[in-house]
């Protein structure tokens, strides 16, 4: 059996995430496409966009999802995602849960239904009758949108649970949500999976939400294969890898990931990875044997970009005693990465004027004028001044 390197594994992926070199307009669709960008916290998906494809600002990358050649919606994990609309049905249907399966991210939902004494397939199947509604409109803040749906559904329930519905929520902020909100919160992901919402423009900073039918103007079209081609984007960006890393990368059940796992039981081999099994498309192999160095040193990414979505993590920081200073419980740090592998971590704070970075590099030989110049590329691809870069290295 093959046994694979750290640094062939690191430099494929690279690769795979487009992040080998710097890709042009062009390569637009194939950047966005390779396994989505993610948007949470807002504005992650533009930090990724740019780390791939400098000509793109935070400007020029808003306008495309403006002009809609790319979507966001709920998507992997139950997070918002940027990917383009012409493969809506492999970020969307893709996902969607087999009848004895359960859905992506509706897990919390357990202790409303049973103050409403609802199982989840009811709750769903009122939902879908009245989510038609947002094909005639688009409704700003994701609050609004929650409570709107809530009322649109609240007439179908009997007598007895819309008391109960209209109750504040259990979730937190019960002035501004009421259980039937929160209800609809959690469903919405099973809803983003069947078209029926979708992210429109923002209004400044608040985001807008209609139906992917209002929105692009036809309804969501399932292609036979979408959900083979959803493990091949997985495999081709994150392998070698297994099941239950397919798993945690979906946020799915695992009766659904092993279903969609066993799609291409036909297409992958088995490779050894730092002494596991593991595996890879076939497809890919004599990439990942022999994959070219990356023409770019270092990297600036931000804190939830793809690439750092490895569940291998050993792979991209051999040193565990770092990893909970890259991957935290709430909002992950940006990664300063060399070579594929993480070497630093940095933030940034916004002030009056413009931004102040901090690194903290664990490499003491790293090129400081190299991260500096990283600095001031992401902070032009913000539009905002660069006021001072601090550097702490620390000895590994």
């Amino acid at each position: 059996m093959i046994e694979l390197t750290m640094e062939q594994i690191r430099y494929y992926r690279l690769h795979a995430h487009h992040l080998d070199r710097f890709y042009e307009p062009s390569d637009l669709m194939s950047v966005t496409s390779a396994c989505g960008l993610q948007n949470t916290p807002p504005g992650a998906w533009e930090t990724a966009l740019f780390n791939r494809i400098p000509a793109y600002s935070k400007a020029a990358a808003n306008q495309l999802l403006a002009d809609k050649h790319l979507l966001q919606a709920w998507s992997l994990r139950g997070l918002p995602l940027v990917f383009p609309s012409e493969e809506s049905d492999i970020f969307l249907s893709a996902l969607s849960a087999a009848e004895d399966e359960l859905w992506i991210y509706t897990k919390g939902i357990s202790l409303a239904l049973k103050l409403l004494e609802m199982d989840f397939d009811e709750v769903l199947a009122l939902l879908l009758q009245v989510m038609p509604q947002l094909d005639h409109q688009i409704i700003t803040s994701k609050a609004v949108l929650d409570e709107t749906i809530a009322g649109w559904l609240l007439p179908l329930l009997p007598e007895a649970k819309q008391t109960i519905w209209q109750q504040p929520s259990i979730y937190g902020s019960p002035d501004k949500q009421t259980i039937g909100g929160a209800v609809v919160s959690f469903m919405l992901r099973p809803c983003a999976a069947k078209g029926l919402v979708v992210f429109g423009e923002r209004h400044n900073q608040t985001p807008t939400f209609t139906s992917y039918r209002n929105w692009l103007g036809h309804p969501l079209k399932e292609r036979p294969d979408a959900n083979k081609q959803l493990v091949r984007k997985f495999l081709h960006c994150y392998g070698p890898a297994t099941r239950k890393e397919l798993i945690q990368w979906l946020g799915c059940s695992p009766k659904q990931g092993s279903r969609l796992w066993d799609l291409l039981a036909e297409e992958r081999v088995k490779v050894m990875v730092n002494g596991r099994q593991a595996f890879m498309l076939a497809e890919d192999l004599t990439d990942l044997m022999k994959p070219c160095q990356p023409e770019r040193e270092y990297l600036l990414l931000g804190g939830h970009d793809p690439y750092l979505d490895q569940r291998d993590r050993l792979t991209l920081l051999p040193d565990k005693r770092h990893h909970a200073k890259i991957w935290q419980l709430v909002s992950n740090p940006g990664a300063i990465v060399y070579h594929g592998e993480i070497i630093g971590s940095w933030t940034s704070r916004k002030q009056n004027h413009g931004i102040t970075i901090q690194m903290q590099v664990w490499q003491t030989k790293a090129d400081t004028e190299k991260l500096l110049e990283l600095a001031a590329a992401y902070a032009k691809s913000k539009a905002v001044k660069l006021l001072n870069v601090n550097i702490t290295k620390t000895p590994d």
